[in-house]
C-alpha cells in the first residue's frame, strides 16, 4: 500500500461493497475515479492548500473556512499541531513561526484568494447590469477590512475555534476563582485530579474553566 493511487482504489471499492450490502443498493458511490496531482513546493503548494481550504466557503457550507471543522486550516486554528506543520511546510517556513506570523500570513492568502467575484461576466447591454455568475467567497468589504488589520483573528474568534462550549466548563473565571471552587467541591472529583483550573487554548490566557474545553484532534 505504498502507492496512494492503489490505496484509494482499494478503499473506495471496499467501502462501496460494504455500503451497498448494508443499504441494499448497487452501483458506485463516487462520480469519478480518484485523481492525484504532483505539486511542487513553493507557490504551487500554497495555491493548492488555499484552494482546498476554500472549498467549503465556495460551496456555501460556511462563511469562513475556519468554521469548517474538517479542513486543515480550521484544525490549525483550533490547535492541531499536525495541521499547522502542514500549512507551514506549504508556506516554506518553520513550524515555530506559526504563532509568530504564520497564521496571519496564511489567512491573508485565504482572504485574498477567497474574495467573492464574478466568474464569467456576461456582455452588458445598455441599461442592464452584469449578467456574470457570482463566485461565492468572503464579502469583499469584510475581507479588505481584515487584510488591513493584518489578517489576525480576534480573541473571541480564536475561542470559538478552539473551545467546544463554555456551557460544559461548569466554572469559568480566573485561575484563583476556579481553584477555589475546585477545592470546595473536591469530593466531586477523582483522587488523581491534582488541580482544578484548566487554561483555555488562547495565547493571551487569563481565563480558566473547571473542565478541559479544548477541541480534541486525532493527531
Amino acid at each position: 500500500m505504498c502507492s496512494l493511487e492503489r490505496f484509494m482504489k482499494e478503499l473506495k471499492e471496499r467501502f462501496s461493497r460494504w455500503f451497498n450490502k448494508r443499504h441494499g443498493r448497487r452501483g458506485t458511490l463516487w462520480q469519478e475515479r480518484y485523481k492525484s496531482v504532483l505539486v511542487q513546493d513553493g507557490e504551487a503548494a500554497v495555491t493548492m492548500a488555499a484552494y482546498i481550504d476554500l472549498n467549503p466557503l465556495r460551496a456555501g457550507l460556511v462563511e469562513d473556512p475556519k468554521d469548517y471543522r474538517w479542513c486543515g486550516y480550521a484544525e490549525a486554528v483550533g490547535g492541531s499541531k499536525r495541521a499547522r506543520v502542514g500549512i507551514c511546510r506549504a508556506l516554506g517556513i518553520s513550524r515555530d513561526r506559526w504563532r509568530v506570523d504564520g497564521a496571519e500570513i496564511y489567512r491573508r492568502i485565504l482572504l485574498t484568494e477567497g474574495m467573492e467575484a464574478t466568474e464569467e461576466p456576461g456582455r452588458k447591454k445598455e441599461g442592464e447590469g452584469d449578467t456574470g455568475r457570482r463566485r461565492r467567497g468572503f464579502k469583499r468589504e469584510e475581507a479588505l477590512a481584515q487584510l488591513e488589520g493584518g489578517g489576525k483573528l480576534s480573541r473571541g474568534e480564536l475561542l470559538r475555534c478552539r473551545v467546544r462550549s463554555f456551557g460544559e466548563g461548569m466554572v469559568l473565571g480566573s485561575r484563583e476563582f476556579v481553584e477555589e471552587v475546585f477545592q470546595e467541591k473536591r469530593a466531586w472529583f477523582g483522587a488523581k485530579r491534582k488541580k482544578g483550573a484548566q487554561g483555555l487554548p488562547i495565547s493571551e490566557g487569563g481565563l480558566y474553566a473547571l473542565r478541559n474545553l479544548k477541541i480534541k484532534f486525532s493527531e
